[in-house]
């Protein structure tokens, strides 16, 4: 039998994305066993995956404590894999797949690590199809060039049906009606560079208000609650009315649960895109001027799936930009993101949702 350990050390996003990575071996070898080692705060986007029969937590104390990560070392050895998938490729990861000792160890090229795996894997741009550079690359680790667009896997998040009634049941809690749709705004991003600033997002959300019926739930963490505030703040006071400001999930998990409730997420590219996408909900998303939509833009069909990005209005600033220039400039580059670039796509995306309410009869 295989005991096959898939690595990704990331963020949120990432570490949805490489769970096609067990979805794939498991469905190629159905007596396997399939291990997944993530950062433990993102082990909540995995839960319940069927396609996983082990979560292996990867925990802050390993990065602090060279002796308790060559016990955690140590553990990885006796599990005694067979095959090692690591889609995150830095030092740790390479460390875990040396020690792993498995026969085939697989992982992207890279000159400082190559000759720890059995084989490497060289990422590449070309695009097949609609799942996205990012997607196809996890892919590129187990599958053959030619072969990719016959395996594309949709990121999946799994919830209970006892999970999918304490949404509802939240909701009810907090008397938000059903009748209306309820859209998750994604208000803030991981980082000032990867957030649109504060007015212009508030006038976004004031324009979804005065086109639509919806209800808003803001997406931000505890850390965030003065800079989402001031967003709220920047907003008309009949839209304020609409905002259920401190409604939201106390913790990832519960976070998800909330955004399953859901009928439309909006707003920064980030994790919480990629849950919504795993969740079957739609998204419209507002990318970073230094962030490569073409690697993150994943199943974006111009109907359920709508995203925006400066280069899609200024294409002549990319033209022999490098990234890390892009990022250095984000902040500025962000002013000429505007609310009235953007607006059109929206409205596109609200009429997609039948959302856009008949003024004239309203």
């Amino acid at each position: 039998m295989k005991k096959i350990l898939v690595i990704q050390q990331k963020m949120i996003g990432d570490v949805l994305l490489s769970s096609i990575l067990c979805e794939y071996l498991k469905k190629k070898y159905p007596d396997s066993e399939v291990h997944y080692c993530v950062y433990s705060y993102t082990r909540p986007v995995v839960e319940n995956n069927p396609f996983i029969d082990k979560i292996v937590e990867f925990l802050p104390e390993y990065q602090k404590s060279k002796w308790k990560f060559r016990k955690f070392l140590r553990r990885i050895k006796a599990e005694q894999y067979t095959l090692v998938v690591d889609a995150y490729g830095k030092i740790e990861s390479n460390l875990i797949s040396l020690y792993s000792k498995a026969e085939q160890r697989i992982s992207y090229d890279k000159n400082y690590s190559r000759r720890i795996y059995t084989e490497t894997v060289q990422r590449s741009s070309k695009v097949y199809t609609i799942a996205g550079n990012a997607l196809e690359d996890r892919l590129r680790l187990v599958v053959k060039e030619e072969e990719i667009a016959q395996h594309i896997i949709a990121p999946k998040i799994y919830l209970s049906d006892e999970e999918i009634a304490k949404g509802k049941q939240f909701l009810q809690s907090h008397r938000i009606s059903t009748d209306r749709p309820l859209i998750m705004i994604s208000v803030l991003g991981s980082a000032d560079d990867k957030s649109l600033p504060s007015q212009y997002m508030a006038r976004l959300i004031d324009a979804i208000a005065e086109e639509t019926s919806a209800n808003f739930l803001l997406n931000y963490i505890p850390e965030q609650t003065k800079a989402a505030k001031s967003i709220f703040n920047y907003c008309k006071p009949e839209t304020q009315a609409r905002i259920h400001f401190d409604v939201y999930g106390k913790g990832l998990r519960d976070f998800i649960i909330l955004l399953a409730q859901c009928d439309a997420l909006i707003g920064n590219e980030g994790g919480a895109v990629n849950m919504a996408k795993a969740l079957d909900i739609p998204t419209f998303t507002i990318y970073a001027p230094w962030i490569s939509k073409k690697a993150w833009n994943m199943f974006e069909d111009g109907i359920k799936h709508l995203s925006v990005h400066l280069e899609d209005f200024e294409p002549t600033l990319y033209a022999d930009t490098k990234p890390k220039e892009l990022k250095e400039q984000s902040l500025e580059l962000y002013k000429k993101l505007t609310p009235e670039k953007i607006l059109p796509k929206l409205n596109e995306f609200l009429e997609n949702q039948k959302f856009k309410i008949d003024l004239n009869q309203s």
